[in-house]
């Protein structure tokens, strides 16, 4: 379980390029609608499917997150369980404790001037504050609408060391194991499907757990694949070969997305993590790592910046100007930094110093 590619793992550096990367199409998708006038048709329409960065999101997470603690739980069994989760809990709340602090005076403000707005549900934090709101409690997306991914992320991290413990992974080859995969993909569309859904995007509030959890476990099974692959030459040709594949067959066939999308995602994430070419240096180049970094905070916090953007600079009409689109983009560029320089990261830090009892009284791994 602990065995991995001879290549350096700071080769995965081209997994944070491209997590940063997907969290700016998460931007630009949460922007079209107010730049119609400014981008051609075809844009906007790329710019639309921007919320599939989400789905990449999942599987990316469901990789790192087997890379560095499968082996843990493989060794220790359920004592792992409480440094686990609270190094979770450290990494994901406290900025969207922050973020969801600050709106509630945002809707407070809007309450006392007379601008009540339905987005902001008070009887609905308790909720968000605990992170299951998108558990099936509630019917739309409220507050900051990108933590939904959040709160079922964190489903993920409660599921993920059981499902480490269920299975002897360490037994199942690359054929197995792309027979897990193919076995995620066929049951997230039948899941999709028997709704009537043919979109990855559709009833978020009712679905999007499942798509997280399989999607998160599609990434757990991919960095297994990866720990078999990595010696093998030709591996990351024949995973983008498959990717491209999938993509162009799809589009082709007029197939519905969630029959195709989610498995030619899971083909061109193996292939990077595999890849030692150009494109993995360049998404591991410097500038896009930084990006990476920060893509939590560039995640949460676009959404009520653009809120109260369109409130204090956009006319009636809620089209932007490329003075608003520069405006905007640099302001989320700075917050992000700001916001991960100044408390996500030190929180974190001070977070795992100072555990509950519980967690610090439970034997550590080494």
């Amino acid at each position: 379980m602990t065995r991995a590619p001879a290549q350096n793992i700071a080769q995965l550096d081209a997994l944070t390029g491209i997590r940063g990367v997907a969290a700016w199409f998460v931007v630009l998708y949460h922007m079209r609608v107010s730049m119609v006038a400014l981008v051609p048709p075809g844009v906007i329409a790329v710019f639309g499917q921007g919320y599939l960065a989400v789905d990449l999101f999942f599987m990316l997470s469901g990789f790192v997150i087997w890379l560095n603690y499968a082996a843990r739980f493989r060794e220790r069994g359920l004592a792992e369980l409480p440094h686990f989760w609270w190094r979770r809990f450290a990494r994901i709340w406290p900025l969207h404790a922050a973020i969801l602090s600050a709106l509630v005076l945002f809707a407070l403000v809007l309450l006392a001037t007379g601008r009540e707005d339905a987005s902001y549900p008070f009887a609905e934090l308790p909720l968000h504050f605990l992170l299951v709101q998108n558990w099936g409690f509630t019917s739309e997306l409220n507050w900051n609408n990108p933590a939904w991914s959040i709160s079922t992320e964190f489903a993920a991290y409660l599921a993920f060391p059981f499902i480490v413990l269920a299975l002897p992974w360490e037994r199942f080859r690359a054929r197995a194991l792309l027979g897990f995969a193919v076995l995620l993909c066929v049951l997230l569309h039948l899941l999709f499907a028997a709704r009537g859904e043919t979109s990855i995007g559709e009833e978020i509030t009712r679905l999007g757990l499942w798509r997280c959890l399989g999607e998160f476990a599609m990434g757990m099974v991919l960095c297994r694949m990866w720990q078999e692959l990595g010696e093998r030459r030709g591996a990351a040709l024949v995973a983008f070969a498959a990717g491209i594949a999938l993509l162009g067959g799809g589009l082709l066939l007029g197939l519905p997305q969630t029959a195709f999308v989610p498995a030619c995602f899971a083909a061109l994430l193996l292939a990077l993590a595999l890849d030692r070419g150009p494109v993995a240096r360049l998404l591991g180049s410097k500038p896009l790592r930084r990006l990476g970094d920060v893509s939590y905070s560039t995640y949460l916090v676009h959404f009520p910046l653009f809120t109260i953007f369109k409130i204090l600079f956009v006319d009636e009409t809620l089209q932007l100007s490329w003075w608003d689109v520069a405006g905007f983009l640099g302001l989320v560029l700075a917050s992000s930094l700001l916001f991960y320089r100044l408390l996500e990261r030190p929180a974190q830090r001070w977070l795992n110093a100072h555990p509950p009892k519980l967690v610090a009284r439970a034997p550590f791994a080494s």
